[in-house]
């Protein structure tokens, strides 16, 4: 019985984690600002109902997944051999939020190289072609997966606890954190303000202008967080900085004009 409640436990978070993140950039992007961040807008195409119905239906049956082998590798003797602690007092309070820190660049490490592996011509279309129907996509597409995709982005769990102490603050808090930049890149609005363009984070992180690209053209820009893998494998989209700059030079001008 304890089990069972630690499985809905574990799914209800992961599904209304879902829809709490992807659903507020939606209501706050498409619907409350939507004429205020028009020139925002990445690509000129209508995203339709029929396309966030896909996305969701997808996205809630890899939530479901993905919470399955979360409560796999906890509630099972493989717990044993991670890091997994569960008294905070086990570690410093400032392994916290180093953790989250940790979590995030390991993460993009395995991202890259599971999204280049999807993007294999024999494996595309069997794993990876659901996520890509969304060629415009909205933050509802951000787990819009075909189940052995959700299976592989569900293994990011095990490997960071078998790697790096984390307790269920931080593990919870990566989790929530991964997905609010993951919507971000799907959300099809750049909202980046104007001073991130000059800073030398714009040469490392990624944008939601970045990931998009990746789905209007379907290759390059692989990487979650950051630009640094495709910077060294030399698989980032040429005309990256370009649209940007595009797209801000719309945003920031037109308002100068109002």
């Amino acid at each position: 019985m304890d089990s069972i409640k630690e499985f809905f436990s574990i799914s209800i978070f992961g599904i209304s984690k879902y829809f709490i993140v992807a659903g507020s950039y939606y209501v706050v992007c498409y619907i409350l600002y939507k004429k205020t961040l028009k020139n925002a807008r990445i690509q000129n195409k209508e995203i339709v109902g029929k396309d966030i119905k896909r996305e969701i239906r997808h996205s809630v049956l890899a939530s479901v997944i993905m919470s399955v082998i979360i409560f796999i590798i906890l509630e099972s003797d493989w717990v044993k051999y991670t890091q997994w602690y569960q008294n905070i007092q086990d570690y410093p309070v400032w392994w916290l939020p180093l953790s989250i820190l940790s979590g995030i660049f390991i993460h993009d490490t395995y991202f890259y190289w599971l999204h280049r592996l999807l993007h294999h011509r024999r494996i595309f279309r069997y794993a990876h072609l659901v996520h890509h129907q969304s060629h415009n996509p909205s933050p509802f597409a951000s787990y819009s997966f075909h189940f052995l995709e959700a299976i592989g982005e569900g293994l990011i769990v095990p490997v960071l606890l078998f790697i790096i102490p984390f307790h269920p603050i931080s593990l919870y808090c990566f989790i929530v954190a991964g997905f609010l930049i993951n919507a971000y890149g799907h959300l099809g609005y750049e909202i980046a303000p104007k001073w991130f363009r000059n800073s030398f984070l714009f040469q490392v992180l990624n944008s939601s202008v970045y990931h998009n690209l990746h789905h209007s053209k379907f290759r390059g820009n692989y990487g979650l967080y950051f630009r640094f893998w495709d910077k060294i494998m030399k698989t980032e989209n040429p005309s990256y900085e370009e649209e940007y700059d595009k797209i801000q030079s719309k945003r920031f001008d037109n308002q100068k004009t109002q």
